[in-house]
């Protein structure tokens, strides 16, 4: 039995006058009543409530734990009911993991803007464009850039971005221009590392898909260290529009063979689970859906 509800009959009891009237204010039987004070006075070792067929009293030891119960049953409500007010609250700790690159370019706004319209909520931002476990390590949410694998946690995209095969006008002027992903291995390229297939790169063409094999000179973890490659006229790159997309539109890089296109990404906010979700993460996705409704990286 569980002491609480033995607790709560036996209070039910005292404040109504009788076990009747206790058992319709908690909704039960007055069986199931009588069983639980009986129950109660069992493992207390003690009688607390006399009964005769026309009245009742609180034996001395009764009285005592009477007033100790509602004390423990006071307590009890306020706590639920504080915790119940913080559940629908959007305050707490907030711990976010996000992609290196794409949180400076982008993110960075969106977290003061954020706590501007939550002020109740403390943001713990770490920028990784490793992929972490957001259970194992303690993550409330996480940003990825992907096409998401099946996984059994729970995702909601915000925007995309598409991978743009580029190099710069001089880099073209002094080595041409490739015709066909198939040409890149003759070329100077800069790769990045996180890419599942490395140094192949994917396309769909006019005739279907093709697999350029390509001999990076530099691979790096950061899209800024290959978008900096490309400027300095020394390599053709693949990078997401979300980085280059002003140089694309200011003529710095120039986009390649545009009939093959590369892999179109989305940018999802990903949690652990759906059920009880805290406030805060709730709040964030949807601060991130409406943030990005119009990406400005589109070309």
């Amino acid at each position: 039995m569980d002491r609480f509800e033995e607790l709560r009959s036996f209070v039910a009891v005292i404040d109504a006058g009788s076990f009747v009237r206790g058992a319709d204010s908690l909704r039960i039987s007055k069986a199931a009543i009588s069983r639980n004070v009986s129950e109660l006075e069992s493992r207390l070792g003690t009688r607390l409530i006399n009964r005769t067929t026309r009245r009742q009293s609180l034996t001395d030891e009764g009285l005592q734990f009477y007033e100790r119960s509602k004390e423990v049953l006071a307590s009890l409500e306020a706590a639920e009911s504080e915790l119940t007010t913080r559940s629908r609250e959007v305050g707490g700790r907030l711990r976010i993991n996000a992609p290196m690159t794409f949180g400076i370019l982008h993110l960075a706004p969106v977290w003061t803007a954020f706590r501007a319209a939550n002020p109740k909520v403390l943001l713990d931002i770490t920028l990784s464009d490793r992929v972490v476990d957001l259970i194992e390590e303690g993550y409330d949410l996480a940003v990825r850039i992907t096409r998401l694998a099946d996984s059994t946690l729970i995702s909601k995209k915000f925007a995309e971005t598409r991978m743009v095969l580029c190099a710069s006008p001089d880099y073209l002027k002094k080595h041409g221009a490739p015709e066909h992903p198939g040409k890149l291995a003759q070329h100077a390229t800069v790769s990045y590392s996180y890419w599942s297939t490395r140094d192949q790169w994917h396309f769909d063409g006019p005739t279907g898909p093709v697999v350029a094999h390509t001999r990076p000179f530099m691979h790096s973890n950061s899209g800024e260290t290959c978008r900096a490659a490309a400027l300095a006229h020394q390599a053709i790159v693949l990078q997401p529009t979300f980085l280059i997309s002003d140089d694309l539109r200011a003529g710095r890089l120039v986009e390649l063979m545009p009939q093959y296109r590369s892999m179109q990404l989305g940018i999802y906010a990903v949690y652990p689970t759906r059920r009880h979700l805290q406030p805060r993460v709730r709040a964030m996705v949807e601060f991130l859906s409406n943030h990005f409704r119009v990406p400005q990286w589109h070309v």
